[in-house]
């Protein structure tokens, strides 16, 4: 990666988040945690991916046809974000990975005491 690249990244990355304080106050709460969220636990591509600006599309959608936010992703917004990242390899999928020792295989506990 040059330096063009990172100076490319960072225009990229600024224009989005002036889309994103475009929005009205509601929508900004809830991305801003769905961004906390899925940097925690979301994809490995996300920083490459278009993720986030695919939910920014899709809130702006939201604000055009006059719907409240939590008609678009419902109450339980961790649910959406895990919704959105089912079929993707994830950092939590990469850690079950590490302590299992297998790739592609979690840990299951057992229930006994």
């Amino acid at each position: 990666m040059g330096i063009q690249d990172i100076i490319e990244g960072k225009k990229q990355w600024r224009a989005h988040l002036a889309r994103v304080k475009a929005l009205p106050p509601d929508y900004q709460i809830v991305y801003k945690e769905m961004q906390k969220y899925l940097f925690k636990v979301g994809p490995v591509d996300l920083p490459d991916g278009g993720l986030l600006p695919g939910i920014v599309d899709f809130f702006e959608e939201g604000v055009a046809a006059g719907k409240g936010v939590l008609e678009l992703v419902g109450t339980d917004v961790a649910a959406f974000c895990d919704d959105l990242i089912k079929d993707t390899r994830t950092y939590a999928d990469i850690y079950q990975e590490s302590i299992s020792g297998e790739p592609g295989t979690a840990l299951h506990r057992s229930d006994e005491s």
